[in-house]
């Protein structure tokens, strides 16, 4: 069984190219994860390179930004190319699913969260209702 899972941060925005053969979408990223511990030399993360095909390369194209977490479930492709007559080895992650690892959070002047949903909620994360809310809450 090949399969590897991932959470980190992209270290750069997806690069996006399309096949010359039959024009699919084909998106290269890296990704970041934490170390448990921190090394001796200082390194605290290791560099994943991603690659993703079709629709997930398009997904990542539209919605994937430097610095976002991501949740990352794929396979491990090994190989080498050739540059200047040396052969060189490469390791890297096939996407097979991918989903956001956090939702998106931007800071209001009152104090208050909006989520990429829309919804505006204290430091706290509730939901502010007015008492003058016309339906009736689910509970009492």
């Amino acid at each position: 069984m090949n399969k590897i899972i991932l959470m980190g941060r992209l270290t750069r925005d997806p690069e996006v190219r399309y096949t010359t053969k039959d024009n699919t979408a084909v998106a290269r990223y890296s990704l970041a994860v934490d170390k448990k511990f921190k090394r001796d030399d200082g390194v605290t993360a290791d560099f994943f390179n991603i690659v993703a095909f079709g629709k997930s390369a398009e997904f990542a194209e539209k919605y994937l930004r430097r610095g976002m977490k991501m949740l990352i479930a794929g396979r491990v492709q090994t190989g080498t190319y050739e540059k200047d007559s040396v052969k060189i080895p490469f390791f890297e992650v096939v996407v097979e699913e991918q989903e956001f690892a956090e939702s998106k959070v931007v800071p209001s002047s009152e104090g208050s969260i909006k989520g990429s949903n829309g919804i505006t909620t204290d430091e706290q994360g509730f939901m502010h209702i007015p008492d003058d809310f016309p339906e009736e809450l689910p509970f009492n």
